[in-house]
């Protein structure tokens, strides 16, 4: 008889994203749950993928990207940062942010070793660090503008600490880092061998005039960190599954003995179309913060009078909603009921942390819909 198999995650079960999207789909309820958009894709994107399909592209890549998207994405991060990584050794073209996320963490931790998250955070980092041998240092984010708070973080940090993970625009709760956030980071972490991972996988999504801080515009914290995007968050194309790491060459060198072990290469005819589509549409990701901006102002604008408390978004195409004047239930046991008897699905945002505020009472929800979805959806709640 066979020994029983040990879970190597344990406390890891279905994220609260299958979760939340099944059950939208068993009671029919519209569906703001999950972060992917339900409209196309940019119809010049689209083409040049059936393109490179018949052109006979079906092939592997290179396990680190097709050289001209490399080249391509290099070219983007002058022009939004104005820092040109190195395409040959500096960009890592991978099967989602997740993919990178994860290569990320395996390449820098080792067993015994802390990395330091921001509490909510998305639920990849955690298993990843697990996997590693890692154990997560949890740093809360305190509501109602969930920025960090410099002196928790400076007690968190300790002689095992090797990596901090940072996600800004910030998913759940769609707060926005500052050039200020950045340099106490610096300060804090200088004369330290500690690596930094981060997820900017919303970085032209950002709003009100907003810069969006990239790790890449502070040449300190760039000089040991990956720094984590996502084709699929800017081309409206998630399930896609491509994304990329810059990081520097040493860095990436590691990394990219991860990354060739776990998917290898990604998909080589959508690599070839997303840089035709860099070079000759640039005003896309330009013209992005705009064109979610609108989305979040109707999202805002369409539930006023409701019973839901709402500050608009700094980042990110996701909206927190304080329920504290129409519950006192736990927020897993609202976005449960509500998806059942209400007929919409939203996320829980104590999920993401693992010593939640008690008191909080939010729910976030997706406005990367059409206009026609998010009028239907705030009909729902003005109900509530």
């Amino acid at each position: 008889m066979t020994a029983p198999l040990v879970s190597r995650l344990p406390r890891v079960g279905t994220t609260i994203f299958t979760v939340m999207s099944a059950l939208a789909q068993e009671c029919g309820a519209l569906n703001l749950s999950q972060g992917f958009p339900d409209f196309a894709v940019p119809p010049a994107l689209l083409q040049a993928v059936v393109q490179h399909l018949q052109a006979g592209h079906n092939q592997y890549a290179p396990m680190t990207g097709v050289p001209r998207l490399r080249e391509a994405i290099a070219a983007k991060t002058l022009a939004a940062y104005g820092v040109a990584p190195d395409p040959v050794h500096e960009v890592t073209v991978t099967s989602g942010a997740t993919e990178a996320l994860f290569c990320a963490i395996q390449a820098v931790l080792r067993a015994g070793d802390e990395a330091i998250v921001f509490d909510p955070c998305y639920d990849s980092y955690e298993p990843g660090i697990e996997l590693a041998g890692g154990r997560a240092v949890h740093v809360p984010l305190a509501g109602p503008d969930f920025r960090p708070d410099w002196q928790r973080f400076a007690g968190a940090l300790s002689p095992r600490t090797r990596l901090v993970i940072l996600n800004t625009p910030h998913n759940p709760t769609g707060s926005v880092w500052s050039a200020e956030d950045m340099q106490q980071l610096a300060t804090l972490l200088r004369g330290r061998g500690i690596w930094l991972l981060s997820d900017e996988v919303y970085e032209h999504i950002v709003f009100d005039g907003r810069r969006h801080e990239s790790v890449l515009l502070h040449p300190e914290l760039a000089a040991r960190a990956f720094v984590v995007s996502s084709f699929g968050k800017t081309f409206h194309a998630t399930g896609w599954k491509i994304g990329y790491c810059i990081a520097p060459a040493a860095l990436s060198a590691e990394f990219r003995k991860i990354h060739q072990f776990v998917t290898f290469s990604t998909s080589t005819p959508m690599q070839h179309a997303l840089a035709d589509y860099l070079e000759a549409e640039a005003q896309h990701w330009q013209q992005l913060p705009a064109f979610y901006q609108r989305k979040r102002d109707l999202f805002c604008r369409l539930i006023e009078g409701s019973r839901f408390g709402c500050t608009p978004s700094a980042g990110t195409y996701f909206q927190l909603l304080d329920y504290s004047a129409i519950s006192d239930e736990r927020d897993v046991d609202l976005a449960r009921r509500l998806t059942h008897e209400a007929r919409l699905a939203s996320i829980p945002v104590s999920v993401f942390s693992v010593a939640p505020d008690p008191a909080q009472r939010l729910l976030r929800f997706c406005f990367a819909k059409d206009d026609a979805t998010l009028e239907q959806a705030a009909a729902i709640i003005r109900r509530l």
